[in-house]
């Protein structure tokens, strides 16, 4: 039995949830998200709630039925609130700034790192130091943050690097003498 999945998706006040046969569309005050789920689960909006629920009891069929409960609990989150990512920069030269819709990145190397923002997300870069990744979907969200934080991770001696918000770097002894 999954403890998620057999847990109703709650619609709060100003979003609609909309089935038509395996595709589930979500629209709220930020947009509108869609999501196909398996032939594995059967999806119903009863009660302003959207309930998930296994056909049969294989494998696959529990495994996608926590798995579309949570996609659908993610649409319902990101066209209500949204998701948002910060990354923080450090070492002395690397800043990162916005023009227009590209991030200009110094990061030690070279030649300046121009990333291209796609659309669905929206990237700001309040200090030097600062990213800030936000949108409606978790997966593109995520996406983008690892996708810059892939020119520069952070290395364990000194902690330069891009690296997420809360996340902590393991850090090492350098040579001694």
């Amino acid at each position: 039995m999954s403890r998620i999945g057999k847990k109703p998706v709650e619609l709060p006040s100003g979003v609609t949830a909309s089935v038509s046969g395996q595709t589930v569309e979500v629209k709220g005050p930020k947009g509108a998200q869609t999501f196909t789920a398996t032939d594995d689960v059967t999806i119903a909006v009863e009660d302003n709630a959207v309930t998930v629920a296994p056909r049969g009891s294989s494998k696959r069929a529990k495994q996608q039925w926590g798995m579309s409960r949570t996609m659908v609990q993610n649409m319902v989150t990101g066209v209500t609130d949204g998701f948002k990512k910060e990354l923080e920069i450090n070492g002395v030269g690397y800043r990162a700034q916005m023009q227009g819709n590209t991030l200009k990145l110094s990061l030690g190397l070279s030649h300046e790192v121009n990333f291209e923002v796609p659309a669905g997300v929206t990237v700001t870069a309040p200090k030097p130091t600062e990213i800030i990744i936000e949108g409606d979907d978790a997966q593109l969200v995520g996406q983008v943050a690892a996708n810059i934080r892939e020119w520069r991770k952070p290395e364990p001696y000194k902690g330069k690097g891009i690296k997420y918000k809360d996340e902590y770097i393991f850090r090492k002894e350098g040579k001694k003498k």
